[in-house]
């Protein structure tokens, strides 16, 4: 197949796409919410990634303060499991796109 054929084959563009999305960096955004304790957070995100209690405590703070905190960056499928774990554990976890990578 030329390169003519493959920009108009139907499959080529969505598997693109896909491709591009595994490829680029996502971040695992932890959202506040009003039912975790702050203790709860930090022993979560300790077990999770393994963080020391320093860096779990300043993600936790993070959160509480601003609203928010990226705990994680990294490609489409790890970042997956990381904000399906922490929604397992009962964090409001979300993803997006690291438009710095």
């Amino acid at each position: 197949m030329n390169p003519a054929q493959a920009k108009s084959s139907p499959l080529s563009q969505p598997q693109a796409e896909t491709e591009l999305q595994l490829q680029r960096t996502w971040r695992v955004v932890v959202l506040n919410d009003p039912v975790n304790l702050m203790s709860y957070v930090v022993v979560v995100f300790k077990k999770v990634f393994g963080f020391n209690e320093d860096t779990a405590r300043k993600h936790m703070l993070e959160v509480h303060e601003r609203g928010r905190s990226i705990v994680w960056i990294g490609l489409r499928e790890p970042a997956e499991a990381y904000a399906f774990t922490l929604q397992q554990w009962h964090l409001t976890a979300i993803l997006e796109p690291d438009e710095a990578h």
